[in-house]
């Protein structure tokens, strides 16, 4: 088959390369390792467990809450503001969990100007007050909730507006208020959107690991970092990455199973715009403010504390170190996004001239692993990658006397590969979106002049998917700017980006010097929110 078939070939190494983490994670299973867990399940893996049930369950919860009620205030109600505010609540997703956290931790603590400026109003001293604990769980859920709501925010705005104005008028007809139409109608028909949202914010909570290791809230991430690094064994990590892997696809399975029900619901009902309800002038006032709360919270807070921190350090933050940094981190997001595009390019295009349930299953598998956290992916690469180094090394010597050290592992290849995982899901769906609005007598009149399937790609699809692929590099370029625990693992020795460096002098107490890395990721994160801006608007 594969003879007759090259692109299914192509198509099945490609997807089986991507899916290296997982069955490597998998198949540390085969050899267990009793005593290590006897030790972590006596000492640490319950707790392990329960902060990230907490954490992803409370994230969950606090995502479901802002995005809810923002996306139905801003559809159902006009106001002032509202124009710019349904834009910007993107804002928050240009914002790292890792670094709202530090942002956060040096305005709250017990040193920080809000704790001061208490002290000197009221004349209060250490232990004659109570303040809000930053660094708590609490404090995690909101950073992350802050954040992660625009997932929910998006889908919900989506799901509102499409709703069946028939079927409100419906129940209004038989005296529902417009208080109970939201719980009782909105709501029930918006319930798959919210829980696929919510359900990919509970899954980033799970694969942070900045914010958590910052706080000191030990959960299945940093326990994977302790197990490998800490105890030196890279078999109970890659079974620790199972375990949370396990956790990840159920609420992975709990999204499809939402999305499932989504369409059911646009299939069948019919959406008319409904109009807006306008408010009085202090309503409307109060609702601009409440609407405006996350987006302040979420971003100007953090960015206007990051602009005064760097206001501060410009000249000594502003050296040869930090602008190689930002070329080590530019070119390596540009690598990566190239790279990924490109799998994803192949993998798009491939399903589309064999659209048979084999090509199908191979792309879905391969976009899997943006609901793998970057722990488990970087855990699942070192391992064969540590091995195929020590087999190559060991080949070498017995024949040359050489030893050539790290080839694969420890490697920019490690780190582009680990990237190409993580991230193809972004761009499989930007580049599968352009290949759908190509329509199919283009490629059978390139078939008919005697056109390749490769040449076709290269002379047909290729120029038509310009604007796809140019938007799926950016998506990619920001997501890889922005990941960390990837980064940390796989990182070449001596070789730090933004995202490590940030990290590095938040976990120093160096709050302050953090704040050009941060404000750089931060800035450029913005782009894709424009893009995202424009997409919705267009839709």
């Amino acid at each position: 088959m594969f003879k007759r078939d090259p692109w299914h070939l192509l198509l099945l190494v490609i997807s089986a390369l991507l899916m290296l983490p997982v069955l490597a994670v998998v198949a540390s299973l085969l050899e267990p390792q009793w005593q290590t867990w006897r030790h972590l399940a006596d000492t640490v893996l319950s707790g392990y467990v329960l902060n990230s049930v907490i954490l992803a369950i409370g994230t969950g919860i606090v995502t479901l809450v802002i995005g809810t009620a923002l996306a139905y205030c801003i559809e159902r109600y006009e106001f002032y503001g509202r124009r710019w505010l349904r834009w910007l609540a993107l804002l928050p997703l240009a914002m790292p969990a890792y670094i709202i956290a530090y942002t956060y931790t040096g305005l709250l603590d017990f040193a920080g100007p809000v704790q001061t400026a208490l002290r000197d109003t009221f004349g209060w001293r250490y232990g004659q007050y109570w303040f809000p604990e930053i660094r708590s769980m609490a404090g995690a859920i909101t950073m992350m909730g802050l954040v992660l709501y625009p997932y929910v925010y998006i889908l919900a705005r989506s799901a509102f507006r499409e709703e069946s104005q028939q079927l409100r008028m419906a129940a209004m007809s038989l005296g529902e208020s417009p208080h109970m139409l939201f719980w009782r109608v909105s709501l029930p028909l918006a319930r798959p959107a919210l829980f696929t949202g919510s359900a990919l914010a509970m899954m980033e909570a799970l694969a942070d690991y900045g914010t958590v290791q910052y706080f000191g809230i030990p959960t299945l991430t940093t326990g994977i970092f302790r197990t490998w690094f800490g105890m030196g064994n890279e078999t109970a990590a890659a079974q620790m990455s199972a375990l949370l892997c396990s956790v990840v696809l159920v609420l992975l399975w709990w999204e499809q199973y939402s999305r499932r029900q989504q369409r059911y619901h646009q299939q069948t009902l019919s959406s008319s715009t409904m109009p807006r309800q306008r408010l009085s002038k202090g309503k409307a006032l109060l609702m601009t403010l409440l609407c405006m709360l996350p987006v302040l919270c979420g971003f100007i807070i953090p960015l206007l504390q990051l602009s005064s921190w760097a206001m501060l350090t410009w000249h000594d933050s502003l050296t040869n170190d930090f602008f190689t940094l930002a070329l080590n981190s530019f070119m390596l997001a540009f690598g990566g996004a190239i790279v990924t595009v490109i799998v994803a390019l192949f993998l798009c295009y491939g399903k589309r001239i064999k659209p048979d349930w084999l090509a199908n299953a191979q792309v879905r598998i391969a976009s899997l692993g943006y609901a793998i956290p970057g722990t488990v992916i970087a855990v699942g690469i070192m391992v064969p990658l540590t091995a195929l180094d020590r087999g190559i090394n060991a080949w070498l010597f017995s024949l040359f006397e050489w030893r050539p050290g790290l080839i694969f592992s420890g490697t920019v290849f490690a780190l582009l590969l680990a990237y190409c995982i993580r991230f193809l899901s972004v761009a499989i769906h930007n580049v599968d979106s352009g290949l759908a609005r190509i329509t199919p007598s283009m490629d059978q009149a390139a078939k008919s002049l005697g056109r390749s399937t490769t040449s076709m790609l290269r002379d047909v699809h290729a120029p038509l998917l310009k604007g796809s692929l140019l938007s799926a590099i950016l998506l990619v370029f920001v997501d890889i700017l922005k990941e960390l625990p990837a980064t940390l693992i796989l990182r070449p020795f001596n070789f730090n980006t933004l995202a490590v460096r940030a990290y590095e002098m938040a976990s120093d107490e160096r709050l302050v010097d953090a704040a050009w890395p941060s404000i750089s990721i931060v800035l450029v994160g913005i782009l894709p929110i424009i893009f995202i801006m424009r997409a919705l608007e267009k839709n």
